[in-house]
């Protein structure tokens, strides 16, 4: 090794958490979720930001790493 694991890893970590925000936004965007939705219904929008903060986490795992 010469020195340039964490390096690299790091430049990973950046990646993957870039990737993870521009698909929670695109998914955001395709379900409809907007921050009028955040004011009338919180819990409902919490719901389902969880369940796109999870899916986008599933397909940077998928791609980014698993593979």
């Amino acid at each position: 090794m010469n020195g340039k694991l964490n390096e690299y890893l790091h430049k990973v970590d950046g990646e993957c958490h870039d990737m993870v925000e521009r698909i929670v936004e695109q998914m955001k965007a395709g379900a409809g979720i907007t921050e009028g939705l955040k004011a009338d219904c919180p819990m409902e929008w919490i719901r389902l930001m969880n369940n796109v903060r999870n899916a986008a986490e599933e397909i940077v795992l998928w791609e980014m790493i698993y593979v």
